[in-house]
């Protein structure tokens, strides 16, 4: 068991930290919130996915055009300021930003002004040090950093196109093609480098504050990766495609109960028989990479690792595709080898079946449990294994997570029977004012040997505090914390909670 002591954790997003630069990032407002976690006598920091967002996918952190890089959103400039790459009249602002949302497009033009007056005052004027730890930067991601960097300063070249809609020589990556672009792009290759550099920089400082407080970060990996990708491009030969580069195999999920016609990614399927002949190599260095950055990894879509769900290209919907078997035990093994503790958690939801539950056991994984599918009013739900009193040790217990309502939204617009539900489980009267109190009780009280809520649900927020709609592509992603909104008092009472329940776990000398 991976989680080796009792013990709980927040879920809150980097994007939905309060900053006056319209998106939450790696300054101040997180080192605080770390302050506030020990505060709480939480001992783990959800987040989700690190890498770059795109507008073209509402900026889901889970279709990016790396599976490696860090977003250059998330980097602070009040740091910046601390560095000397830039100066505190350069954080004057011209217009305000909203404080409980993400304004994406005034972000992404404020921050890529900013990110190029240090880009400038690094190569003019940065002191050694700094240009050092730039250089040695370079040399320990070279596995993946300058193909990434190419191809986002080529994308940019090509009026952000698809790869597949590239010059030739340039989408099939041939090398005398790829290195004249790039002298002829040097210096937007280098700072594509750069901010690179100091997202990782600054993210580590942040991981080594929250060590010395004993606060791990509990990270997150999707499954597949965006088609139009620098992993795509660099690596066609490790996905279905056609000598085109369009994808012959989509992803999805077949047709179920909450959709008559299933779900249609429209990312590409790997070519499995191709990974395995390279020992799964990308993987490994995808999983291992994500291992460094956090503590406990949580695996995004892990029914994928058994089996997944193919769409054939073209198909309008999901309804027309095929379980296909996917080496998900031989992988797995292969991080075991390096990892022997496997610090690693499945992402179980939906509809799982016996080898999926298989697998999991095989490397003793945690699951995951969310109490809001469990309280509804068909009778046989309470035989389910979402209910408290079925829960096992081995797992991560949540209120709700990033895709789900906040517990006040859903009691908002819960049936009566199911929140008769609730009411009858926890002998309990139930309102909008309290029903986020009790749902958190309930995961705290939980014999799962974590229990993880998002700050929405600690602080009893509704339907405007939901961070993600799924089958949705408006709106989400965007929602932040005020400044101050999440108190010391906040924090007093959930230490009072966590004592409580059993889940408080001591600084370790």
């Amino acid at each position: 068991m991976i989680i080796s002591k009792r013990s709980a954790g927040l879920l809150l997003h980097i994007t939905s930290l309060p900053s006056r630069f319209g998106i939450g990032d790696l300054g101040p407002e997180a080192y605080h919130f770390a302050d506030l976690l020990e505060e709480a006598g939480q001992r783990y920091w959800q987040i989700l996915p690190l890498n770059p967002t795109e507008g073209g996918y509402g900026h889901s952190p889970y279709s990016s055009h790396s599976a490696f890089a860090g977003n250059p959103l998330l980097i602070s400039p009040e740091l910046l300021v601390q560095d000397g790459l830039l100066q505190k009249s350069d954080l004057e602002l011209d217009e305000e930003f909203k404080e409980d949302r993400v304004e994406y497009p005034k972000v992404v033009k404020l921050k890529l002004k900013l990110w190029q007056k240090a880009f400038d005052k690094f190569n003019e004027t940065a002191d050694s040090d700094l240009q050092q730890e730039y250089k040695a930067f370079m040399r320990e991601q070279k596995a993946w950093l300058p193909d990434f960097a190419r191809f986002a300063a080529f994308k940019k070249r090509f009026e952000d196109r698809s790869w597949v809609e590239w010059p030739k020589e340039i989408k099939q990556h041939e090398e005398h093609a790829v290195k004249a672009l790039e002298q002829e792009m040097v210096e937007e290759v280098h700072f594509e480098q750069f901010m690179q550099f100091l997202f990782y920089r600054q993210w580590e400082k942040l991981k080594q504050y929250c060590h010395q407080k004993d606060i791990t970060f509990f990270g997150d990996m999707p499954f597949y990766v965006s088609h139009d990708s620098a992993d795509v491009w660099q690596n066609p030969e490790y996905f279905k495609l056609d000598k085109e580069g369009n994808a012959t195999g989509l992803s999805g999920v077949p047709p179920d109960f909450f959709s008559e016609t299933g779900q249609l990614w429209g990312t590409p399927v790997f070519d499995w028989t191709e990974l395995a002949k390279h020992n799964y190599d990308w993987w490994i260095r995808r999983i291992d990479h994500n291992l460094r950055l956090f503590g406990l990894l949580r695996l995004d879509h892990f029914r994928a690792f058994s089996a997944y769900w193919e769409v054939p290209a073209g198909e309008e919907t999901a309804m027309n595709g095929k379980w296909k078997k996917s080496p998900g035990a031989e992988i797995l093994s292969l991080v075991q080898k390096k990892y022997h503790k496997m610090p690693i958690i499945a992402e179980d939801l939906g509809e799982i079946d016996q080898p999926v539950r298989d697998l999991i056991q095989q490397f003793d994984l945690p699951g995951m449990l969310v109490l809001l599918f469990a309280f509804v009013s068909d009778e046989k739900a309470f035989e389910g294994s979402f209910m408290p009193h079925n829960h096992t040790r081995n797992s991560i217990v949540y209120t709700g997570t990033h895709d789900n309502s906040t517990v006040v939204a859903w009691y908002h617009d819960a049936k009566k029977g199911d929140k008769k539900a609730l009411s009858d489980y926890t002998y309990q009267e139930l309102s909008e004012d309290n029903v986020h109190e009790i749902m958190g009780r309930l995961a705290l009280a939980s014999v799962a040997q974590l229990a993880v809520l998002p700050v929405q649900d600690v602080l009893g927020l509704g339907k405007e505090a939901t961070m993600n709609k799924p089958s949705t592509s408006r709106g989400n992603w965007e929602w932040r914390l005020k400044k101050n909104q999440f108190t010391d008092k906040n924090a007093k009472e959930l230490l009072e909670l966590t004592k409580l329940y059993g889940r408080f776990v001591g600084r370790e000398k």
